[in-house]
């Protein structure tokens, strides 16, 4: 935190990886604040895949309707404490729904299997997958069955879910994820963040199950609204050019702020 601090006290500018189309007014702010000059980067969206979803997670992704899956993941590096691990496990279960869940095992556990409630692998084997293995994100966001992404709203992934189709359910834990979250959900409005406990800061089964439900139901209320909202930021991020315009922009303010010196 230190270096973050004394990063930005001593800097002439601050970049910052979005787009003033969705933070504009956050970033008038802070270079309000700060008196200092402000910069987006753009939404820097990730790479197109060069490969096709593995062939046995495509055979059976296909066995399912077009947009009924849930695909759960937190990213690389973030690891849930036991009780968290199996209440979004319980959660997604209550659906009723297909699903995809890509976690690494809590820490109180050795492996994924040991850390499932009792009977949950007997109950769900014919619908629903966990693995703790590294998956093809951008590739089962774009499959057809998948409907669902339920993100700890990692920086990476938030871009990922917003340029995908699938309706989404925030789960952040820490760090920059609580303000990405309530950014997706209260003020870009296209996505439904899991409720959690007001004295312990936890979700549980019934909210994980409540969250993915009003989003799933996009035909009316909140379901209806955030897929709306979603289309249009969606076709936003994916402007032809939109990048661009942002590299450009950046170079051009570096070199007068170079020069300016």
């Amino acid at each position: 935190m230190d270096r973050i601090t004394n990063g930005l006290m001593n800097s002439e500018a601050i970049l910052f990886k979005t787009c003033r189309e969705m933070d504009g007014r956050y970033l008038d702010y802070i270079e309000k604040v700060s008196k200092k000059v402000v910069m987006a980067a753009g939404p820097t969206l990730p790479v197109p895949p060069s490969t096709p979803l593995k062939e046995d997670l495509a055979v059976w992704l296909g066995k399912f309707k077009p947009k009924s899956v849930v695909y759960c993941a937190f990213g690389s590096e973030w690891v849930l404490c036991l009780d968290q691990f199996q209440e979004l496990l319980l959660g997604i279960e209550l659906t009723g729904l297909p699903f995809l869940i890509a976690l690494k095992p809590p820490m109180e556990a050795e492996s994924l299997e040991a850390a499932m409630p009792e009977g949950f692998k007997q109950r769900t084997e014919e619908r629903g997958v966990v693995t703790g293995e590294w998956v093809q994100q951008q590739q089962i966001l774009a499959h057809e069955s998948v409907g669902c992404f339920v993100t700890h709203c990692g920086s990476g992934s938030i871009t990922e879910g917003l340029i995908s189709e699938c309706q989404l359910v925030l789960a952040p834990q820490a760090g920059d994820q609580p303000i990405n979250a309530r950014v997706m959900s209260q003020d870009l409005r296209v996505g439904v963040e899991i409720e959690k406990g007001d004295e312990d800061g936890l979700f549980d089964r019934h909210g994980v199950c409540r969250a993915i439900e009003r989003v799933m139901n996009t035909e009316n209320g909140i379901g209806k609204e955030v897929k709306i909202n979603h289309d249009k930021w969606r076709r936003v991020l994916l402007s032809p050019g939109l990048e661009k315009t942002y590299v450009d922009e950046f170079v051009m303010k570096l070199k007068q702020l170079i020069s300016s010196q």
